[in-house]
């Protein structure tokens, strides 16, 4: 019998991990995490992973179970990805996030890009501690004038990746994108989540402002060794580094983590649109989701 891998998707704050953990356990079956933000084990606020509780109910891989300090990549999550999934003695598995790369990662594998130098990207850092975020910006904006509506204009590292492989290369980054799939061999179901975008705004409000409760900025505080680390260039973690270098007053950190969120969501929901594959559901609608899995 061949596997099934049930990919449930969609923005950030929809309510995806509770969805699926009920339909794990209806399977009694585990969760793979494809939200590239909660792989890391320091990361246990800003990044809104499942609980302890919801930990324990099912089993997650992904979570919390590596350092900032290791470097972790989307190659690499699809080796060890696959490999779970191959190896596991479920016969349906469910992997759970919004991160588009990383969830393209398991089910049709990444396109091969030429090794970069090192002293590419050194030079390029240098330049960048140098000059700043906004000469990253204004690069990018150069070799791709419609950059900013495809990827994070605020994220360094997405940016020094898409400078770095135009300079050695000659060629933008999505030149090497051949969207040649590669063969799995499971069966992939994919679930989309929506909801009225009032109301996923205001979700993410909400969140953001237990997060200010549970200890955030504290959280933040003991990163800040670590604040060019990849894993720290997102949201939620670079307002609050601004907020401690008195860049801004705590409430305009607070109110630029709702809206960076919101923008996020609007770029997750604007790549998942793209995707014929996924059914989409809302969230509520756990008994329709079951059946579709059963009948699919």
């Amino acid at each position: 019998m061949k596997k099934k891998l049930v990919i449930i998707l969609g923005p950030t704050a929809i309510g995806k991990t509770n969805l699926s953990i009920k339909l794990a356990k209806h399977y009694k079956s585990k969760i793979i995490s494809c939200d590239s933000r909660q792989f890391y084990k320091e990361l246990c606020i800003g990044t809104a992973p499942p609980n302890e509780d919801q930990l324990r109910q099912v089993q997650h891989h992904f979570v919390k179970d590596r350092s900032i300090n290791l470097e972790f990549n989307a190659g690499m999550f699809e080796n060890e990805a696959i490999n779970l999934i191959e190896s596991s003695d479920n016969n349906i598995l469910f992997a759970v996030g919004g991160s588009g790369l990383y969830i393209n990662a398991i089910c049709k594998g990444l396109d091969k890009i030429p090794e970069i130098p090192k002293d590419v990207r050194n030079m390029l850092t240098f330049q960048y501690k140098k000059k700043g975020i906004l000469w990253l910006q204004k690069k990018v904006k150069k070799i791709d004038n419609n950059y900013e509506k495809k990827y994070d204009i605020n994220n360094p590292q997405r940016m020094l990746r898409f400078i770095e492989v135009y300079n050695f290369t000659g060629k933008s980054i999505e030149y090497f994108k051949t969207n040649v799939k590669k063969k799995r061999n499971f069966d992939i179901i994919k679930i989309g989540l929506f909801i009225e975008r009032n109301e996923l705004y205001k979700k993410i409000n909400t969140r953001v402002d237990l997060m200010i409760e549970n200890g955030l900025i504290n959280e933040v505080k003991s990163l800040l060794n670590h604040k060019n680390k990849n894993a720290l260039q997102t949201v939620g973690y670079r307002e609050i580094f601004k907020y401690l270098n008195k860049e801004y007053t705590l409430d305009v950190a607070i109110e630029k983590i709702k809206k960076n969120t919101r923008n996020f969501a609007k770029r997750q929901i604007t790549w998942f649109k793209k995707d014929k594959d996924i059914n989409w559901y809302n969230p509520k609608q756990s008994k329709e989701i079951l059946e579709f899995i059963e009948a699919n």
